[in-house]
C-alpha cells in the first residue's frame, strides 16, 4: 500500500455467536486487517472480539473502545445521549486517523453490522471521507429462532421486528395485529414486553431465547420464564403460521 493511499474501514458481521457461524469473507478479512477495533463494556473482553479472535492477524493492532455508559442511565436521559454522542465522535476520530495513516480496519460487528448495532454511528460519521465496505452476518434472531426450532414465517406472513424499549402501549398495538414478531433489546424492559404480550393476548405463544448458539444458549416459553434479571440482548420470539393450511 502506497503511503497516500487511505486505507479502507470494514464492517464485519459475525453473525448470532457461534464461531462456526462467521462467513468466509468475514475470516478473510480479519486476517488481512492491519487494525482490528470493537466495541465493549469496560473490563470485559467483549463478545465481538471473543467471536473473531481466532481469525484475527496476530500482527493485527487492536483498538478497543469502552462505552462510556450502557445500561445504568436510561438511553433518553440528556447525560447518557452526551456521553454516548461524544464516545462515538471519538471513536470515528481514532479509526480516520488509521485510514489517513494507510491501514485497513476492520470494525467487529456482533450479527449484521447494518441491523442495530455501534457500527451505523461509525458508518454515519465516516462514509462521506473513506471508503466502506460492508461484509453481512447472520443476524442474531436469526440464530434465535434457529436455536429455538421455531420456524418463524410461513407464506405470506409479515415479519415485525420490535425494540424492546418502546413503551407498552406501542409494543401491545404492534404485537396484537404481527403475523409473526421479533422483541429485541429485552434486558430491563423485560416485564413491560410480558406486560404487552399480555395485553396483545400473545403472551402463551412467545419464547424467550438467551444468548442463541453461543455457550450458555438458553431457550424457554416466555410463560415459564421466571421473574429474573436477563442480559440486554436476549431476544422474545413470536412464530408466524397462525393461519397457515397445511395442503
Amino acid at each position: 500500500m502506497t503511503a497516500n493511499k487511505s486505507g479502507t474501514l470494514y464492517g464485519v458481521g459475525l453473525g448470532p455467536g457461534d464461531p462456526e457461524l462467521l462467513t468466509l469473507k468475514a475470516a478473510r478479512i480479519l486476517q488481512n486487517a492491519s487494525v482490528v477495533a470493537h466495541f465493549r463494556k469496560k473490563g470485559r473482553p467483549g463478545h465481538a472480539w471473543t467471536i473473531a479472535m481466532a481469525h484475527v492477524n496476530a500482527r493485527a493492532t487492536e483498538a478497543a473502545f469502552e462505552y462510556p455508559v450502557t445500561t445504568e442511565i436510561d438511553f433518553r436521559d440528556d447525560a447518557y445521549v452526551d456521553a454516548i454522542r461524544a464516545f462515538y465522535c471519538e471513536s470515528a476520530k481514532t479509526i480516520m486517523q488509521h485510514l489517513a495513516d494507510g491501514s485497513d480496519v476492520a470494525l467487529l460487528c456482533e450479527g449484521d453490522p447494518f441491523f442495530y448495532g455501534s457500527f451505523l454511528h461509525m458508518y454515519d460519521r465516516i462514509r462521506e471521507t473513506y471508503p466502506i465496505r460492508v461484509i453481512p452476518g447472520i443476524t442474531g434472531m436469526s440464530g434465535c429462532w434457529t436455536a429455538a426450532a421455531a420456524p418463524i414465517t410461513y407464506g405470506d406472513d409479515v415479519l415485525t421486528v420490535l425494540p424492546g424499549t418502546l413503551d407498552r402501549t406501542a409494543l401491545a398495538t404492534h404485537l396484537k395485529n404481527a403475523d409473526a414478531a421479533v422483541i429485541m433489546k429485552v434486558g430491563q424492559n423485560l416485564n413491560k414486553i410480558r406486560l404487552a404480550l399480555t395485553d396483545a393476548g400473545r403472551v402463551t405463544d412467545a419464547i424467550y431465547v438467551e444468548r442463541g448458539t453461543m455457550q450458555g444458549e438458553r431457550v424457554v416459553p416466555l410463560a415459564k420464564l421466571d421473574d429474573c434479571a436477563v442480559p440486554y440482548f436476549s431476544i422474545i420470539l413470536l412464530p408466524g403460521g397462525r393461519g397457515r393450511r397445511i395442503a
